[in-house]
């Protein structure tokens, strides 16, 4: 998200000499992704950023795939996943192609060890619970309907206030960004854009910690996890500015775009990179032409899937849905409202749903994950 920020103590130009009440100097370090042409941070650490004491044997995380290359409309009951104590561990993968990962989890305690993803940038989907994120930049406070967006190569905790938490993620090997369309050339969101940089939550409460030991750091890289144990605590940033950090978007802030027929999907679009757009579907009045029909028409998925994970209240395009529940129309044959669900919207206001739509713009592989919960026959839910 291009919007500049800064926190703590900052030296008045770059790469410059600035020292520590101690006299010590601040060990600064430049934070992005793309090379040096994309956004960026520099922080400034009391410590060297490199002290490694220790790095345990590698092993393996990569999901195992049950189907390959399918064309079948799967549905999937996302509740059915089984809560973990252990964070990573409740993390189960179910959809995958070469530029993301999609999965679930349902973690039911904070982490007492760090965690840094070395391969892509994070969106967490808050469904259920609330807690902080830590991290270097500073902390951020989650709830209910949370985007989270962690850039790839950033150490966080998360610390939740309760046992029953439900996340949906995904995991994208190029950089999440805002929708170009809602941008004018210096990033800043347009005044026709369905939120702005007041809805963006930035980190703050930076804490130094200024402690030496021993600190696991889990990182992940190229489908393995690489236990490392450092010598000082990651989160000894004295202060930081710039483009790249982690920040939190609500999908209750998302304002609904509407008009007197039914408009096509991009108008929910929130997120996009060259591989996959994220929509959310909102609270919002129906289509106002006098003849409107406000259910979505029947529309032939060609050159993406389209994957829907329904949060809350009746999504009335499609029958006996449930909360959490996952549906996947692939790409190359058609889709549409469910049996009655065109004749049941007519003459209808408002409704009340609520759920995030992810298209990758390349086929999903289904994990064995997946398939564990997967809905016996949903390709024939359309017969009457």
């Amino acid at each position: 998200m291009p919007i500049y920020h800064q926190l703590g103590i900052v030296p008045k130009k770059r790469h410059t000499v600035s020292r520590q009440p101690n006299g010590n100097l601040y060990q600064e370090e430049l934070v992005g992704t793309q090379g040096f042409s994309g956004m960026s941070s520099l922080v400034y650490h009391l410590h060297p950023p490199t002290r490694v004491k220790q790095k345990d044997k590698a092993y393996s995380v990569q999901p195992k795939i049950a189907i390959e290359n399918g064309l079948d409309a799967l549905s999937f009951k996302g509740f059915q996943i089984s809560p973990e104590k252990d964070y990573m561990k409740s993390r189960k993968t179910l959809f995958v192609n070469h530029a993301m990962h999609i999965g679930l989890a349902a973690p039911q305690e904070s982490t007492d060890y760090f965690y840094k993803n070395a391969d892509a940038d994070e969106m967490l989907f808050v469904h259920k619970g609330s807690g902080k994120v830590l991290t270097m930049y500073g902390e951020l406070n989650f709830k209910y309907g949370d985007y989270i967006i962690i850039p790839r190569g950033t150490v966080y905790q998360i610390i939740f206030d309760t046992t029953d938490n439900r996340l949906l993620y995904v995991e994208s090997f190029s950089p999440i960004f805002t929708p170009r369309r809602y941008r004018n050339d210096f990033g800043q969101l347009l005044e026709h854009s369905p939120f702005c940089e007041r809805d963006i939550v930035r980190p703050s409460n930076l804490k130094t910690h200024d402690e030496t030991g021993e600190f696991d750091i889990y990182i992940k890289k190229k489908g393995f996890m690489f236990p490392y144990v450092y010598a000082n605590h990651p989160f000894d940033v004295a202060g930081w500015d710039g483009y790249h950090y982690p920040y939190i978007f609500s999908i209750f802030n998302f304002e609904p775009i509407t008009g007197r027929i039914h408009l096509p999907p991009p108008i929910h679009q929130t997120f996009e990179n060259s591989n996959f757009v994220i929509c959310s579907f909102v609270p919002r009045l129906y289509d106002y032409h006098p003849d409107s029909i406000p259910a979505p028409y029947h529309h032939s998925n060609i050159d993406s899937d389209e994957l829907l994970y329904y949060v809350d209240g009746d999504f009335m395009s499609r029958n006996n849905i449930e909360k959490g529940q996952i549906t996947l129309h692939p790409g190359g044959i058609p889709h549409g409202p469910h049996p009655g669900a065109i004749e049941r919207s007519i003459g209808k206001k408002e409704t009340e749903e609520l759920a995030v739509m992810i298209d990758p713009f390349n086929p999903l592989m289904i994990t064995e994950e997946a398939m564990k919960i997967d809905v016996k026959d949903y390709y024939k839910s359309w017969l009457e």
